[in-house]
């Protein structure tokens, strides 16, 4: 083949894989066309799986370029709102992440197409395994970025039903099996891989029957409170008082008839000891009506500035008052920031360059990996805090057979109507299925609502608005199988994908 065609081909080629990485931010919310991995996957593999090990790195990596920038463009409007950079500069930072996450898929196809050629069978069927680690690692290099794990991508279907025994990363493992299998189907054309495809599918409906959760049969009243207060004026100190007082309004309309209130993140913008002697006033005021409030807000200690929720009025498994105070137990610390926005590296070099690394609230400290639930009107509330919610390691970590809801508060606000939002909300969903309790999520402008323990809509408010949400929800007993053993069930699987793969090997021997 003459060379000018050669390269003509790998071009088209890279081009398709390119295409077929943008192609599945459809599958992601708001869109959630889940059927287009089991498409998308295939093609992918079916143009990788004859060359070598350096050409499907090269492969991978043009996959996940299309992926990133598709699935993470949402992050533009934030940048180019408020980063205070030139079009072309807000572009290129981010060109330079969809770059570096790019290198997790290419290393994945690399490391797959590397064992096959060394190992043959044995090394086609470690996929599922090696893509884990990689994603893994995307989860954990550099405090981690988890986005777009493809196991999201099912919160709506019945696969879903994987996550209570081997989380989000487990729907990915067989996904990528999925796809293993229907390659195999293709190039043999016998009935052994579509009777384990059709297993696979339809293996989900009895796992969620043995599944040892269950409504103990009694109700909470919850209601979230949605100030929808602009980003341009939340962090003005001459708002701090102005948006306090819309959050009281909107509670008043509520707290009469609910067992628990609950505020998004940083709804108090003034740091919490400067406001200590109107939440005290607060905290009695609902305890009055055996109410609970949950409220975001910024704390000092020394010179550490954390973000954190606290809860405020009636709590504790007696359902007693504790009496509040800065610094009083019943709170927690976000431990998992989000780079440039909660925390900059290199601060001191990047921070005189341009507004993007010098953003209001931008200079926090880490709290605890594992810290004890927030208590309101005498439940438990295992809480994560914005990006942490995409953490699923750290939120099972901070889960336990006591916990009756998972509490998430976040604002998004900076993502304008993008599709960032939904995406954030269709992974704190993945967290309720996961762990077998209903999720609360409030936030300022949206998407604020609350899902049952199979991560099914109670109620959800719209984005945009000032206003308040209520529902009653469920209580639940039992502990799911995920709860039990964390993502180390997604690891296990996959290590079985790989000796069902080498069990024809070892028969012949």
């Amino acid at each position: 083949m003459p060379q000018a065609k050669r390269r003509w081909q790998a071009a088209l080629t890279r081009l398709a894989c390119l295409a077929l990485g943008a192609s599945l931010v459809l599958s992601y919310a708001p869109f959630e066309q889940a059927w287009l991995p089991f498409l998308v996957i295939p093609a992918l593999l079916w143009l990788v799986k004859d060359k070598k090990p350096s050409n499907a790195w090269r492969l991978g990596y043009f996959f996940g370029l299309g992926w990133f920038a598709a699935g993470l463009s949402w992050i533009y409007v934030s940048i180019d709102t408020f980063g205070g950079l030139h079009p072309i500069a807000s572009v290129a930072i981010l060109l330079l992440l969809f770059a570096y996450l790019s290198l997790f898929p290419a290393l994945a196809l690399f490391a797959w197409r590397w064992l096959t050629v060394r190992f043959g069978r044995l090394g086609y069927w470690s996929l599922p395994l090696v893509w884990l680690a990689a994603e893994a690692l995307r989860g954990w290099f550099l405090t981690g970025f988890p986005w777009l794990d493809l196991g999201y991508t099912q919160t709506s279907t019945w696969l879903a039903g994987y996550a209570s025994w081997f989380g989000g990363t487990g729907i990915s493992v067989i996904i990528m099996t999925l796809a293993l299998l229907t390659i195999t189907t293709l190039e043999q054309r016998h009935w052994r891989a579509p009777a384990v495809i059709a297993g696979l599918l339809l293996l989900p409906f009895v796992l969620n029957q043995l599944t040892a959760i269950s409504r103990t049969g009694e109700q909470a009243k919850i209601a979230l409170v949605q100030g929808n207060i602009s980003q341009s004026i939340k962090w003005d100190p001459d708002q701090h008082w102005p948006n306090l007082n819309l959050y009281l309004d909107l509670t008043r309309l509520v707290y009469n008839d609910h067992d628990v209130v609950i505020w998004p993140e940083s709804a108090v913008t003034m740091p919490e000891p400067y406001t200590d002697d109107i939440l005290a006033i607060v905290n009695n005021e609902m305890a009055k009506t055996e109410t609970g409030l949950i409220t975001g807000i910024i704390d000092i200690e020394g010179e550490n500035y954390y973000n954190s929720v606290i809860a405020l009025g009636q709590d504790g498994a007696s359902g007693v008052e504790e009496e509040y105070h800065h610094g009083h137990s019943n709170r927690f610390q976000k431990h998992q920031l989000l780079p440039i926005g909660e925390f900059v590296p290199f601060g001191d070099l990047l921070r005189p360059l341009a507004p993007l690394f010098n953003l209001p609230m931008s200079s926090f400290s880490r709290g605890e990996y594992v810290q004890a639930p927030l208590r309101a009107h005498g439940w438990e509330f295992s809480t994560a805090i914005c990006y942490e919610i995409a953490f699923p390691q750290q939120v099972w970590a901070n889960f336990t057979s006591a916990t009756d809801f998972i509490l998430t508060v976040s604002n998004d606000t900076w993502f304008g109507r993008s599709h960032g939002p939904a995406q954030h909300m269709q992974i704190a969903r993945m967290r309720a299925i996961e762990l077998g309790r209903p999720l609360v999520r409030s936030t300022n402008s949206g998407i604020t609502a609350i899902t049952d323990e199979h991560g099914q809509w109670l109620a959800r408010a719209e984005q945009f608005e000032a206003t308040t949400l209520s529902a009653t929800v469920p209580l639940v007993q039992g502990l799911t199988p995920f709860a039990l053993w964390g993502g180390y069930g997604a690891w296990i699987v996959a290590g079985l994908i790989l000796l069902g793969g080498a069990l024809p090997i070892v028969i012949r021997r």
